[in-house]
């Protein structure tokens, strides 16, 4: 005889909003075109929290023209935000890409390692079809 289990409808969580003044759009982490590591976002709160917001309360990730394959990728702390900018909120974080840049990040991992070379923020960019040494700069 198979057992009957009842199953408890989990209440929804209240649907974050955008910061008061935000242009751009808010999207959910499966629309995001990044996904980011443990490590990765708790360095990115350690870096915040050193700041204090001097340089910006937003995370902007982005992919520009050059380096040494041809694209290379941008992080940086911004107040400055667009209509065309994407946001997610990753563990309280506020991250933040322009249009260009989530067609070539689409299913890129954030990722922070520590190597006998150094510690830094390393992209794992499923699009790249052949990267620089360095790691910095890529080719699609």
């Amino acid at each position: 005889m198979a057992e009957t289990v009842s199953l408890t409808p989990f209440a929804k969580a209240p649907a974050p909003t955008l910061p008061e003044g935000f242009p751009g759009e808010l999207v959910g982490s499966e629309e995001f075109p990044l996904s980011f590591t443990d490590k990765a976002v708790e360095m990115i709160k350690s870096a915040l929290d050193e700041t204090e917001g001097e340089d910006g309360d937003y995370l902007r990730v982005g992919v520009k023209g050059g380096g040494c394959s041809g694209f290379q990728y941008s992080l940086n702390f911004t107040d400055e935000v667009d209509d065309e900018d994407q946001l997610v909120l990753v563990n309280g974080v506020k991250v933040v890409t322009d249009a260009f840049s989530a067609s070539y990040l689409k299913g890129t991992e954030l990722d922070y390692v520590e190597t006998l070379q150094g510690a830094g923020f390393k992209f794992s960019n499923p699009n790249a079809k052949r990267t620089c040494g360095c790691g910095s700069s890529f080719s699609a």
